[in-house]
């Protein structure tokens, strides 16, 4: 596969590992934690500043890309790299997700899905193959297989059928993606909850070959300890020596139980949508600046914190422009949030290279225990 693409383990603890993803457009540092630039921006963050928060990668998403501006305009425009000025790796999802939670009128069978766009009502039609094709036009260097997700709870039965034709969908996406030296593809395990299936899918990418493996269909209405439980033994049935990718995950205790369960990589709109919404992630748990306890207070959201929102502006300033809904609210918070993901990514990999992930994970839960500072 992808001469040019590569991963390697450079230390363990338990297993939680780390490492580094090589790639022609940079390294990517693991674990990783992927900012969702969903529309080929992450909202309310120039590109320079999500890499200054320690970003080495961006999620891009082939459905809304697809509907607007569409991959061949972006193609013709030289690519989503330079379409974003976004020069590092980038990761596009496959879109099935997508079409699954916001298409209207979509209808699957075996050769893919046929929906009507949530924004206008136009007709399209997403198979394995078109699937490949829009993330190369998109230039991807992270291209994810085309797959089908239900939403949990579902029945075995259900969950069954999906991954089988999930798997099916796996193989039409290797033989369209081909020989793309520098570019990586990436197979999905489905199988819900149940172990079994979650075995059976991990045996069929295995046999398929992939360059990563993804961890598909959690954080999809199952509940943390039920997402635990699969992640106990899933990335275990995951090829050791490739990188392993849990999708659309999640709160910061998410990433870290993610982690110490063999987890290489994580995506999740989270830190850029509760930016936006006025809440902020720090050490000590969630801040929601909205509450009138901030707007006197001239202490920044968190003094350990070296990012612009915390070390230029108070929780009072902050307060105020978000109840004023000017547009520096988001972009500070998302900023903030985005740097507090990464340097929690950063802690995780020292932790782990030093061999005391455990101490790591004993600090972040004490910190959250102690909940916010008082008010004054």
């Amino acid at each position: 596969m992808a001469s040019n693409f590569g991963f390697q383990v450079t230390a363990t603890d338990g297993k939680a590992r780390t490492g580094a993803i090589s790639t022609p457009r940079g390294e990517i540092r693991t674990p990783a934690f992927m900012p969702v630039g969903t529309a080929a921006t992450v909202k309310a963050m120039m590109p320079e500043s999500v890499r200054a928060t320690g970003a080495d990668i961006l999620l891009g998403n082939t459905y809304h890309l697809m509907l607007r501006p569409g991959a061949e305009r972006i193609d013709r425009l030289g690519g989503l790299h330079k379409f974003m000025n976004w020069e590092r790796p980038i990761l596009t999802d496959s879109g099935g997700f997508q079409v699954m939670s916001l298409a209207e009128l979509r209808k699957l069978t075996e050769k893919g899905v046929t929906f009507r766009s949530h924004i206008d009502g136009s007709k399209h039609e997403l198979t394995p193959e078109r699937s490949m094709e829009i993330q190369r036009l998109l230039g991807s260097d992270i291209v994810m297989c085309f797959d089908e997700c239900p939403a949990l709870p579902a029945d075995e039965e259900t969950v069954a059928t999906s991954m089988r034709l999930s798997m099916r969908w796996a193989q039409r996406s290797r033989d369209a993606f081909g020989d793309r030296p520098g570019h990586a593809l990436f197979g999905i395990q489905q199988g819900g909850v149940t172990e079994e299936l979650r075995g059976e899918s991990a045996e069929a990418l295995s046999r398929i070959g992939f360059d990563g493996y993804a961890i598909g269909g959690l954080a999809v209405g199952e509940g943390q300890e039920a997402m635990f439980g699969v992640l106990d033994y899933a990335p275990g049935m995951l090829p050791e020596d490739k990188p392993r990718y849990l999708m659309g995950v999640g709160k910061p205790d998410d990433i870290l139980g993610a982690v110490k369960r063999g987890v290489d990589m994580m995506d999740c709109v989270l830190p850029s949508r509760s930016g936006r919404t006025g809440q902020a992630f720090t050490r000590r748990g969630v801040v929601n600046i909205k509450n009138a306890r901030h707007q006197d207070d001239p202490r920044p959201l968190d003094e350990h914190c070296t990012c612009p929102a915390c070390s230029r502006y108070s929780r009072a300033y902050l307060h105020h422009v978000f109840r004023s809904q000017e547009i520096i609210s988001s972009m500070l918070l998302t900023w903030h949030n985005l740097h507090y993901y990464q340097e929690l990514m950063a802690g995780m990999r020292a932790a782990i290279s030093e061999g005391r992930f455990t101490e790591f994970e004993s600090e972040f839960n004490a910190m959250r225990e102690m909940g916010d500072i008082e008010p004054l």
